[in-house]
């Protein structure tokens, strides 16, 4: 039987695309309209934002636990976050968590080796760009990383918690988003880019954007759905 995969929610967007492609391209492996079984928690994203706001990190790590011991109830095998954000209380949570975990960024920065790519551009909320979660997943992989400057920080986490997350889309942060990657491509000389928050890949892909993109909300769904079938 396959393994249940628990998912430990933040945005709605970025938990439901996770959601949802581990349904849809489990046919593949597992057959016509076959998924493994897959339990997800959410609290009120408030909740989270409001302990990022005053960098209680440790106060976002329990939250996230209150998501592991509910989905530990239902029988989940293993968890995945599909918020790369959080992340940076992944160890806090590590240390106490009862069941197993798939790390985001670790999936990501696997995948990037395994393409060959070289020096990766990040792209996230502010305080995602600004932490170590890619950083130290990247350089354990041997793979060179850059970061937006400060003002495209600023700038694309607002897109994100200001757009994205609430399911708007618009044309003009296409645009910044496809000028940003551009950038990072001619002027730090990246060979990939890093869709390092579970949203942007709503609105920027391999299709229009400049380099390829590393879709971390896809990536770990993937992952997760080998995790859960493999012998």
């Amino acid at each position: 039987m396959p393994k249940h995969i628990g998912i430990v929610g933040c945005s709605a967007e970025g938990a439901a695309l996770c959601y949802k492609t581990i349904c849809t391209e489990s046919a593949d492996i597992m057959g016509p309209h076959a998924h493994p079984e897959v339990s997800m928690h959410t609290p009120s994203l408030a909740d989270y934002t409001a302990c990022i706001y005053r960098n209680d990190w440790d106060g976002v790590g329990e939250l996230m636990l209150t998501s592991v011991h509910k989905l530990k109830s239902t029988g989940a095998d293993f968890l995945i976050c599909p918020d790369n954000t959080i992340h940076q209380a992944f160890d806090y949570v590590k240390e106490r968590s009862p069941l197993p975990w798939l790390h985001i960024a670790e999936v990501v920065a696997q995948e990037a080796k395994a393409r060959g790519y070289k020096r990766i551009g990040l792209t996230g909320t502010k305080w995602l760009t600004e932490s170590d979660v890619y950083p130290s997943k990247l350089g354990a992989q041997g793979l060179e990383f850059t970061r937006p400057h400060e003002a495209e920080r600023a700038e694309i986490g607002r897109i994100i918690m200001d757009e994205l997350v609430y399911g708007t889309f618009r044309r003009e942060s296409v645009a910044y988003f496809q000028k940003l990657i551009d950038r990072l491509r001619i002027e730090e000389g990246c060979d990939a880019v890093v869709l390092g928050c579970t949203e942007i890949p709503l609105i920027i892909s391999d299709e229009n954007a400049s380099l390829p993109t590393l879709d971390s909300t896809r990536l770990l769904a993937r992952a997760a759905l080998h995790h859960a079938v493999e012998a």
